[in-house]
């Protein structure tokens, strides 16, 4: 099965793609990270790729369809992939269509999580994650139990994402608004668009993912 999570930042897309990972064998793809192990292993696309950065430029549309293309024939995605950042526009939406077609693959299924934007300000607005183990917290919906101290590996340094603030959030969902949203329509035109409310409690979003892409009955 070959999924795209679609969503505003904050909107829950990672945590819900790791768990479809989990259960179902699925490989979570995120254009970023591939790219950056394409230029840390000094692979040809990687090399390629980080040639055009050091220029200042941004990667071209067709490099990254490249990219993807040689991530999803690799065994490990036997069982389908999870896009997760990628495509973003209409045209890499069609390209992206185009090499699945090229290599007789298809997406099974686009699925927006729908938010409530002022909540999801408030939402991320607080997050705070464990630097020792990665573990998620928030000032408000989520703090650690003791004061100051992991719950997880009782580790005391804790990091915030700059961008993890209210003003911060309200430029990143105007973008999303203006470049991101207007490839729904395109793949709701295509009878593959799904949607769930990525504001409910975390369990009960998967559970609705699960049931908009047929995986339980």
């Amino acid at each position: 099965m070959n999924i795209i999570l679609l969503g505003p930042p904050g909107a829950g897309k990672g945590t819900q793609a790791r768990q479809l990972e989990e259960k179902y064998g699925l490989v979570q793809l995120s254009t970023g990270d591939m790219l950056r192990a394409a230029v840390r292993k000094g692979e040809p696309l990687g090399q390629e790729a980080k040639a055009i950065m050091d220029r200042g430029a941004l990667v071209p549309d067709e490099l990254m369809i490249r990219l993807i293309s040689e991530r999803i024939a690799q065994p490990d995605c036997a069982k389908g992939f999870i896009l997760d950042g990628f495509p973003r526009t209409i045209p890499q939406a069609q390209a992206l269509d185009k090499m699945l077609l090229n290599v007789n693959s298809k997406l099974d299924a686009v699925v927006e999580l729908k938010v409530d934007e002022g909540k999801l300000v408030e939402r991320v607005a607080g997050r705070f994650t464990c630097a020792k183990c990665g573990e998620g917290y928030h000032d408000r919906f989520k703090p650690t139990r003791a004061p100051g101290v992991c719950d997880q590996c009782a580790g005391t340094d804790f990091s915030r994402r700059a961008d993890d603030n209210a003003e911060a959030m309200k430029t990143r969902l105007k973008a999303y608004r203006d470049e991101t949203a207007p490839i729904l329509p395109y793949y709701a035109a295509r009878g593959v668009l799904k949607a769930v409310d990525g504001m409910a409690p975390m369990p009960d979003v998967f559970r609705a993912l699960e049931g908009a892409l047929g995986l339980v009955v």
